[in-house]
C-alpha cells in the first residue's frame, strides 16, 4: 500500500515514514521521526524531532508527541493528548537570558505495544505507559503505567484493568479476570496482571 502525504501537511525531508503510512491536513512531521508502516497521522498532529513510532500507530487529530517519544506498535493517542518532554520546564535560564535546546535535556514518553492515551490526557515525562495499558480521556499520567492498567483522574491512578481488545476486564474469581468482549481470562500476581493462553 502506498504512503498517503497530503500537500497540506508539513512532513520533513529528514524523516521515515512507512510503507501504507498516512499524514493528514495541518499535521507536522520533525527532521529525524521514524514511523513504521501502516501509521496514520491525523489533522494538525505534530510529531517532534527524532520520534519513534512502530508500525500500526494512530494518532488523532491535534495530539502533540514531543521528542524524544518512543511509541512500539499498536500506540493509540486520542485527540489533543500531550506528550510532555520536560522535567522543568521555563523560557528563560536563572540570568534572564532565552533558553536555547542546549539549555535543557529532553526527557520522553515510551508507550508500550497497544497501549491507548486518551482525547486530552497528558504524559509527563518520564514515563512508561505499559504494554496494552490504557490512560482515560483526560487523565494526567505522572508515574509509570503497568501493563494492561487502566488509569484515571489527576494525577492518574490505577482504576482497574483492560485486556488486549481495549475493555474493562471484568473479575471473575480472586485473582482471575475476564474480557467481556473476547472471554479471554487474565491473572493478577503481585500488582500485576497477564493473559491466560489457552
Amino acid at each position: 500500500m502506498a504512503t498517503r502525504i497530503v500537500e497540506t501537511a508539513d512532513v520533513s525531508e529528514q524523516a521515515s515514514i512507512g510503507d501504507g503510512s498516512s499524514i493528514w491536513h495541518l499535521a507536522q512531521v520533525r527532521e529525524n521521526a521514524e514511523l513504521g508502516k501502516n501509521c496514520i497521522v491525523g489533522r494538525g498532529a505534530y510529531i517532534g524531532e527524532g520520534v519513534v513510532m512502530g508500525d500500526n500507530c494512530k494518532i488523532q487529530n491535534y495530539a502533540l508527541v514531543y521528542e524524544p517519544a518512543k511509541l512500539a506498535d499498536g500506540v493509540f493517542i486520542g485527540p489533543a493528548a500531550v506528550l510532555t518532554n520536560d522535567l522543568y520546564p521555563r523560557a528563560i535560564n536563572v540570568d534572564g537570558t532565552q533558553k536555547s535546546a542546549s539549555d535543557w535535556d529532553h526527557v520522553g514518553v515510551t508507550l508500550e505495544r497497544g497501549a491507548s492515551v486518551g482525547a486530552r490526557a497528558v504524559c509527563v515525562a518520564p514515563v512508561v505507559v505499559g504494554e496494552w495499558a490504557t490512560v482515560a480521556a483526560g487523565a494526567v499520567v505522572t508515574k509509570d503505567v503497568p501493563n494492561y492498567a487502566l488509569v484515571a483522574g489527576v494525577p492518574a491512578k490505577q482504576i482497574g484493568w483492560v485486556g488486549d481488545a481495549g475493555a474493562r476486564l471484568e473479575q471473575v474469581e480472586p485473582g482471575m479476570w475476564k474480557c467481556p468482549l473476547t472471554d479471554s481470562l487474565y491473572e493478577e500476581t503481585d500488582s500485576t496482571i497477564r493473559k491466560v493462553e489457552s
